[in-house]
């Protein structure tokens, strides 16, 4: 399924390190080859000589090594690549890939590539969850660079939680999307994701905290397995995937607009917080203060795109899915809400301000589909998003 195509394999310093050995071997048995690039500090946990006998090929190690400089090795080797693959990422790694620094071999391939990159994150839960690292992350999105995992789990440090590698084979499924070799290529993909901004007057506004997090994620994973996604996306603080048609709008009927002008699609998955009202007639002009006290607002509810889209007849999405945010007895309204709406799948999740999901980096959903209701554990979006895109790909699977 990569036969032909050569992936340039960056291995950070990390303990995940070995699993790049499993991912070079599944690399190679699906056709592709692969030329290996070894950090110093990856040295500590593999050797250049496995690395080398499992690639078939030279293992790269200097920048300053002059039989390869003197042709200017570090820009062949960052170009020659179909993809680079960074695995594992390594917090320093992605701080300097974020900071554009390129103090060694590795750093300098990444910024001299011109071809896509996928990164596999692996570090200490506390490294992954430090604002810095997050900060660095939601650079790297921002600048287009893909990103698998990580997993949640034990650590070899002793601690639980998000930062564990992907495992290699969900790496080469992220390998065969971002090469447009994924299950869901020629599949096309409609999400919508954010808060929508419901206007009071030019000035004022209803929304929610909705940060477009979990959507942003679902379209890069979907992405990633090779669909084309159109991204409906109202005002939301985490900026959008590269490599999507994005249709940014701010009110719900706006989004309701673009979401039928982007169908027709195989699937649907309905990501976004739409606000349940708007006001019926907002005022053209600032409001003031006045000796009446407080304005009273006539509100107006607002189209139900869910519910709109769920019950078409011809040109219905094969799948449909929603999304239910709720602050108690989650499973129980959302099972309601999935009859109610007529769509396939509700993803639920529990947003009472204690759970710190809504505008966070993780979430713990319930998917509830015509067979009941599957509980997730408590993951990083990114991790929800991939594993509900396999499951949305299991599902248009011919």
């Amino acid at each position: 399924m990569l036969a032909g195509r050569r992936i340039l394999l960056i291995i950070g310093g990390g303990i995940a390190a070995y699993k790049s050995l499993e991912l070079i071997r599944l690399l190679r048995g699906a056709g592709a080859t692969v030329a290996p690039v070894l950090t110093r500090a990856g040295t500590e946990f593999v050797t250049p000589l496995s690395v080398s006998a499992l690639a078939g090929e030279k293992v790269f190690q200097d920048l300053f090594d002059l039989t390869d400089e003197a042709e200017m090795g570090h820009i062949q080797l960052s170009r020659a690549a179909d993809l680079v693959v960074v695995a594992p990422a390594t917090a320093d790694l992605m701080a300097r890939m974020a900071a554009g620094l390129a103090p060694d071999l590795a750093a300098t391939l990444l910024l001299a590539t011109d071809k896509p990159v996928l990164i596999a994150p692996a570090m200490n839960v506390r490294m992954w969850e430090h604002p810095a690292t997050q900060r660095n992350l939601a650079r790297l999105i921002a600048d287009g660079i893909r990103v698998v995992g990580p997993d949640a789990g034990a650590m070899a440090c002793g601690e639980f939680g998000p930062g564990r590698m992907a495992e290699p084979a969900a790496i080469l499924s992220a390998i065969d999307g971002a090469l447009g070799a994924g299950p869901l290529a020629g599949r096309h993909v409609l999400v919508t994701s954010g808060p929508t901004h419901e206007p009071i007057d030019p000035v004022r506004y209803i929304a929610n905290r909705s940060s477009g997090a979990q959507g942003a994620a679902l379209a890069a994973a979907l992405r990633d397995l090779g669909a084309r996604v159109s991204f409906v996306t109202g005002p939301a603080t985490v900026p959008p995937p590269h490599g999507v048609t994005v249709a940014p709008v701010q009110t719900a009927a706006e989004m309701l607009a673009a979401v039928e002008a982007h169908l027709p699609a195989d699937a649907a998955v309905f990501a976004a917080a739409v606000a349940d009202w708007r006001v019926d007639g907002a005022a053209a002009q600032k409001i003031k203060k006045g000796a009446d006290g407080p304005p009273a607002l006539r509100m107006a509810e607002n189209p139900d795109i869910l519910a709109t889209v769920a019950r078409m007849g011809a040109g219905r999405p094969a799948l449909v899915v929603g999304f239910a945010a709720e602050t108690e007895h989650v499973a129980e309204h959302a099972t309601a809400k999935r009859l109610r709406k007529g769509c396939d799948w509700i993803v639920a999740n529990d947003v009472s301000p204690a759970t710190g999901i809504m505008g966070g980096a993780e979430n713990a959903v319930t998917l509830i589909t015509d067979a009941g209701a599957e509980v997730w554990p408590r993951l990083p979006k990114s991790e929800v998003a991939r594993r509900l895109a396999a499951r949305i790909a299991e599902a248009l699977a011919p």
